[in-house]
């Protein structure tokens, strides 16, 4: 049975500090529509810019993973993503009024509580999900990093964290089912060692810091000077070391608090890829880079394979539509008429199909002893689909013209000869509304994709 995607039932309002500007933050988390996906509106900016929470974007991971598009920028994301994809949320619109959202006690838990305090809801659409079907792995020589990716039937992610300091050790956290985030994850906080500390106060990027919203590993002697700066910054008349290495007034949840909030920020991280994933991570010594780099390949990996997803017919079952009910539905006749089958129609969707032969018209001229089909007429064969699947929702199809409005982003992959079956396939990127359809449409033939095309057609009555 498919999953459906979800949002929230209502927004839901959370104010904080940014971490590194100090400043207040206030967000407001929106409920999004179907395929929507994770975006961040910067509504304190002119024109209240999206940026699309995709791995695309990632142009530093300095201290948490930083989105930019066209100049704008949304800096440590991943917190509030690690909680809506740990709740199994699809679809949400994240508004902000600075460049980060509140950084709350360094953790999930404040972003859960809010997004179940909104109520999550199931949508009208089923949940894209990328099936793992082979390792995929990425590593970093340099840090000697690893992120692989293998078959499972969840989602489920194990971290393995080693800073090579006496004081953290080796830990490791796994998270076996998404239902367990809340419990298992959602509360582990942001940490950071002593000497990170000082290179931040130094630099004076740490305004938001305090010792209630990251665990400080103190990994060196705390000298005197060291010791005043950290009063100051964090406004305590005195500070002390725990007997467990961390600076005080902070009790760690877990003993392995550390690996865990790793493994929160892994799975904020690969919210970057845009579709849920259904397969195992395992992780070692993660961190935004190696994430991040990690959710740019997964993402092309998918693109790629979504591209060269070849549709399977049986062309020998009977057609749902053959050429003289075509005729009855679309305007073309031969020559021009450029399909000969509809083999599959629904409200969204439509796949069609043509028999290319040697006596086709425009083979006579187009490159005579080297026939090609012209990649004009494929295009237009893909339109005539579109026509099909618009022409279906009125109930006089025979008093109606389709017209072609524009076409974007065409690509021709392969040529197409003489004796080759094109399988066209296209999908409505919006509902239709006043005649016009707007598809993403793909043409196929001998298990290749052979040209793709984002078309918008409008039918129009017969004068």
């Amino acid at each position: 049975m498919s999953k459906k995607q979800k949002t929230i039932q209502q927004e839901v309002n959370l104010s904080g500090v940014g971490l590194h500007t100090g400043n207040t933050v206030n967000m407001v988390i929106k409920p999004a529509p179907v395929n929507h996906g994770f975006a961040f509106k910067r509504i304190d900016l002119e024109g209240a810019p999206i940026i699309e929470a995709k791995a695309e974007y990632v142009v530093n991971t300095q201290r948490g993973t930083n989105l930019e598009k066209n100049g704008v920028q949304i800096q440590t994301s991943e917190h509030v993503l690690a909680a809506a994809v740990g709740l199994d949320i699809d679809n949400l619109l994240i508004e902000i009024d600075a460049s980060e959202p509140p950084i709350m006690d360094g953790s999930s838990k404040f972003f859960v509580e809010a997004l179940e305090k909104a109520g999550i809801k199931e949508q009208n659409a089923d949940i894209e999900e990328y099936v793992v079907k082979e390792i995929i792995s990425y590593k970093d020589e340099e840090s000697g990093s690893e992120i692989i990716l293998m078959p499972s039937e969840d989602y489920q992610i194990t971290t393995m964290v080693d800073f090579g300091t006496k004081i953290l050790g080796t830990q490791n956290a796994t998270l076996n089912s998404l239902t367990d985030f809340k419990e298992e994850i959602a509360a582990a906080r942001t940490f950071s060692f002593l000497h990170e500390i000082e290179m931040l106060l130094e630099n004076d990027l740490i305004k938001g810091g305090d010792l209630n919203n990251a665990i400080v590993y103190v990994d060196k002697e705390l000298s005197d000077s060291t010791m005043e700066k950290l009063k100051k910054a964090f406004k305590k008349d005195d500070i002390k070391v725990k007997s467990n290495g961390i600076l005080d007034n902070l009790t760690l949840h877990w003993a392995n608090e550390a690996a865990r909030h790793k493994l929160l920020d892994v799975i904020g991280d690969l919210a970057l890829v845009g579709t849920r994933i259904k397969g195992k991570v395992i992780a070692n010594k993660p961190g935004h880079l190696i994430n991040t780099n990690f959710a740019k390949k997964l993402a092309k990996i998918i693109k790629q394979e979504k591209r060269n997803n070849v549709p399977t017919y049986d062309l020998n079952q009977p057609p749902l539509l053959d050429i003289h009910q075509i005729m009855d539905i679309l305007p073309h006749r031969p020559p021009f008429l450029l399909i000969d089958r509809i083999l599959e129609l629904s409200d969204t969707h439509v796949v069609g199909m043509k028999n290319v032969t040697m006596n086709e018209n425009f083979f006579v001229g187009h490159f005579p002893g080297a026939p090609v089909m012209p990649g004009v007429l494929q295009v237009e064969a893909m339109a005539q689909c579109g026509g099909v699947l618009v022409l279906n929702t009125v109930p006089d199809p025979e008093n109606y013209l389709t017209y072609f409005m524009k076409m974007d982003n065409v690509k021709f992959k392969q040529k197409v000869i003489p004796g080759d079956t094109i399988i066209f396939k296209a999908d409505l990127i919006t509902p239709i509304r006043r005649g016009i359809c707007h598809m993403q449409a793909y043409a196929y033939a001998n298990g290749k994709l052979v040209a793709e095309a984002e078309l918008m057609a409008q039918i129009a009555k017969k004068r």
